[in-house]
């Protein structure tokens, strides 16, 4: 299956049976298996109402923001890998939550965004980053080769980019990043392009392409470059054959030692236990295996104490279901599995000053998207 399929994947086929079949929360995933102890915590909505929520992080200031994929639109419509028709729309968002006021408003509205015609699971803005005193930065998917963006209108070209804004709400797109990967194709095997994880390292953004399979970085010039190529591996699932999967890095963070850690979704077959986390020299160079199975990453953080945070989108591989889970990795190497049974289909998570762990919920449904905060 090609590379920027993967996520299609996960979101147009799975997500939309999810939805057709009927949305509960907490949808039983299969049978425990042996695995990180379990630790209860104390887990609250502090948000709700949310289209698709991805990707979330604290301004300067303390206010939460998170970035809303959308809900897609009226068209131009695509044809995706799996068949499904994805109709392009402007109902994107960037939504701020201030827990000390307990309100909750959309501060960036009129976004790209593609989703199937039920609006599950719309690929659109990813994740949000913040630098220097406020300007925050923001991702916006796509899922295929870039080239493929002029069959939207004038609005396709705004998918595969890097939008900044100010927290007035004031946006705009500072950097191509599916035109780099059209023309540069870092993997070498096709352009294909859907920026995901994003994070804020001094002047510069760094991002992961879940559809090129690379970490990138773009300068405080706009000069776009590629630090690491994540390779693919032969993997056998039965009932499949041996197959070459993917490796769909979805999130990167900057680790205790200043190296970036990038965590994998992995592609088909999604294999439980299958997806690993890198480290990347911070100056780029090859990724090398800093820990592994995990089952689908979606999104990793470190705690100030040196803890690695993962969060699984599926537990058991998302051709199992979107039980989720929240993994935490002690600096000693123990995993310990936060508030199981919490989780459908997390999307992004977070760490307060205050040691609360935020995670976006529900990440590939429209309307029924939450943040959740969660206590140790």
């Amino acid at each position: 299956m090609k590379r920027s399929r993967e996520i299609a994947y996960l979101i147009f086929v799975l997500a939309a049976g999810v939805f057709a079949l009927g949305y509960t929360a907490n949808l039983p995933g299969s049978v425990e298996a042996a695995g990180p102890q379990p630790l209860a915590a104390e887990v609250t909505v502090v948000a709700t109402g949310l289209n698709n929520p991805r990707g979330l992080n604290f301004a300067p200031n303390g206010t939460l923001y998170v970035a809303e994929a959308g809900t897609g639109g009226e068209g131009p419509c695509l044809v995706g890998g799996d068949g499904s028709e994805q109709c392009f729309g402007f109902s994107g968002s960037i939504t701020a939550i201030d827990s000390r006021r307990g309100t909750q408003e959309r501060v960036v509205t009129g976004l790209p965004s593609l989703a199937a015609e039920d609006g599950t699971a719309a690929l659109g803005p990813h994740d949000v980053s913040f630098q220097g005193m406020g300007n925050g930065y923001v991702t916006i998917g796509l899922g295929t080769d870039p080239a493929n963006r002029r069959r939207l209108g004038l609005g396709g070209s705004r998918l595969a980019t890097l939008l900044r804004f100010n927290p007035s709400g004031r946006a705009s797109y500072v950097a191509d990043l599916g035109a780099y990967e059209g023309a540069a194709d870092p993997a070498g095997e096709g352009p294909d392009s859907d920026p995901f994880g994003l994070l804020a390292d001094g002047s510069t953004q760094v991002y992961t392409d879940a559809g090129g399979n690379a970490l990138n970085q773009v300068a405080a010039n706009g000069r776009i470059s590629t630090l690491a190529i994540f390779p693919n591996r032969d993997v056998t699932v039965p009932p499949f054959p041996t197959i070459s999967m993917d490796a769909v890095p979805t999130t990167v963070a900057v680790g205790p030692d200043g190296a970036y850690y990038v965590g994998q979704l992995t592609g088909f077959p999604f294999p439980d236990g299958g997806a690993n986390i890198y480290r990347v020299p911070a100056g780029g160079g090859e990724p090398e295996v800093y820990l592994s199975g995990f089952t689908n990453i979606i999104d990793i953080a470190f705690a100030s104490d040196g803890s690695l945070y993962v969060l699984e989108i599926s537990k058991h591989g998302i051709r199992t279901g979107f039980a989720g889970a929240l993994i935490r990795v002690a600096p000693d190497g123990t995993r310990t599995e936060i508030a199981p049974g919490s989780f459908f289909a997390p999307g992004g998570i977070a760490i307060g000053r205050g040691g609360a762990i935020y995670v976006t919920n529900n990440s590939i449904l429209p309307g029924a998207g939450e943040v959740l905060r969660i206590t140790l």
